[in-house]
């Protein structure tokens, strides 16, 4: 059974953009950078331990790195990712190296200034020829190459689509590895990893580097989709969203990311159908029901299902 669930999940995901309307294809790309966000989120809080309320600065550093690169250089989409991808792990590793002298929430206050920050650093005169001050960037959309017979929306999707499944292979091949497995014993048993000869702060700077990365990969993502880059868009509601999300979807778990995602693209918008006046609230509710019925997030609580239904098969 298992074995059948990801060839079905590669089909449907392939079958979605001809089957599905425009911006029902466009709203499911919005999700596959959210997850690529959360999946480098999810690799600092959820396996290495370290709390980050300001992710949502790498996700605009990406953005801006896109927009910039396509605006004022004339670089194509594609070649901009590994430009995001390259500074986002730089300074990500850098913030990491001053960071590792905090904890717990000492790590989140710091990580929150960042947040704070960076969308007024955006809007700065001295870098308005370059980010487009409040006004952001307009930037415009890909179309499908060599004749592929798609629009393009589709071909946003699928392009979405690959980078994303080549970022949570190589984050589950990681994980699965030696280095994998140290970034896990410094969250739950710093004192024995350093014992056994593990450099917890070099796990740690690298970590916080490779998560900003992703991030920062999806904050690119998710410019080229939406064809627009603006500081109003990156404030530190963001970045409390992306840890939401990582929550409620599951940390410690790859596919955490991907049920996140989904919960921050369309939970907002049910609250709003729900009651118009007052959607802040229903959205309050949603969570506090999801974390009350799944405090393990989605992804344990649809795991824990799964492992319940072939108990009640049993005689």
């Amino acid at each position: 059974m298992n074995r059948l669930l990801l060839p079905a999940a590669v089909l449907i995901a392939c079958a979605a953009p001809f089957v599905l309307p425009g911006y029902a294809v466009f709203e499911l790309t919005i999700v596959i950078t959210y997850a690529v966000a959360l999946l480098g989120l999810n690799l600092l809080t959820g396996y290495n331990g370290q709390i980050s309320l300001g992710h949502g600065a790498f996700f605009a550093l990406g953005a801006y790195v896109a927009g910039m690169l396509m605006e004022h250089a004339g670089w194509p989409y594609w070649a901009t990712l590994p430009a995001a991808a390259a500074l986002g792990g730089v300074l990500g590793w850098l913030f990491g190296r001053p960071a590792l002298k905090l904890d717990g929430v000492y790590l989140a206050l710091a990580t929150f200034a960042l947040g704070v920050a960076t969308p007024q650093l955006l809007k700065y005169k001295g870098f308005e020829a370059w980010t487009g001050g409040s006004q952001g960037l307009v930037l415009v959309k890909p179309e499908a190459p060599f004749g592929l017979p798609v629009d393009a929306d589709q071909w946003l999707y699928f392009f979405c689509l690959a980078v994303a499944a080549v970022l949570f292979a190589c984050a589950r091949n990681l994980l699965r590895g030696g280095f994998g497995l140290d970034i896990v014993a410094v969250r739950d048993h710093p004192i024995a990893a350093q014992a056994m000869g593990v450099d917890n702060a070099r796990i740690k700077t690298l970590t916080f580097g490779l998560s900003a990365l992703c991030t920062s990969v999806g904050g690119a993502l998710s410019a080229i989709v939406v064809q627009f880059v603006a500081p109003d868009s990156f404030s530190i509601f963001l970045s409390i969203t992306l840890l939401v999300g990582a929550v409620v979807g599951g940390l410690g778990s790859l596919q955490g990311a991907v049920y996140g995602a989904v919960f921050i693209q369309f939970v907002p918008r049910v609250a709003e159908q729900v009651s118009k006046s007052a959607p802040w609230a229903v959205y309050g509710a949603i969570l506090l029901l999801l974390v009350l019925l799944w405090p393990t997030g989605a992804a344990g609580g649809i795991r824990h299902l799964k492992n319940r239904i072939p108990a009640r098969s049993k005689p």
